[in-house]
């Protein structure tokens, strides 16, 4: 059990964080194997904000300039989608979804703004 009360359930040696999700899965399988859609992937990550670099001058012991270096000060922002597939021709990106976190509005809005991808919810 996670904090939201779901269950992991583990199909075909996949873990899935809720029997919902593991339930869609098994739909979507047999979707696929009907032919009513294809290309099925799972846990596909979309950026929504790269990581951010600070850029500084590095010196060496005889204070020769050496390469310049770079450290990440924010990382980046992804959203993983549960399902990606494609139905009729178009590219489908499915969440599962019993409870919907502030988190997750902030990136169902972001994958539309930045990707131009409105996300299903099942």
């Amino acid at each position: 059990m996670n904090k939201y009360k779901s269950k992991i359930t583990t199909i075909d040696g996949i873990k899935f964080d809720s029997s919902h999700e593991a339930n869609r899965y098994c739909e979507l399988k047999l979707s696929e194997r009907a032919g009513k859609i294809q290309d099925l992937q799972l846990q596909v990550k979309f950026e929504l904000i790269p990581a951010q670099y600070e850029h500084f001058e590095r010196y060496g012991k005889n204070g020769k300039r050496l390469k310049d270096g770079k450290k990440c000060i924010e990382n980046a922002c992804s959203y993983i989608a549960d399902f990606v597939y494609t139905e009729n021709g178009q590219k489908i990106v499915e969440d599962t979804k019993g409870f919907k976190t502030k988190d997750y509005i902030i990136k169902r809005k972001l994958m539309l703004f930045v990707h131009g991808i409105k996300i299903k919810e099942v």
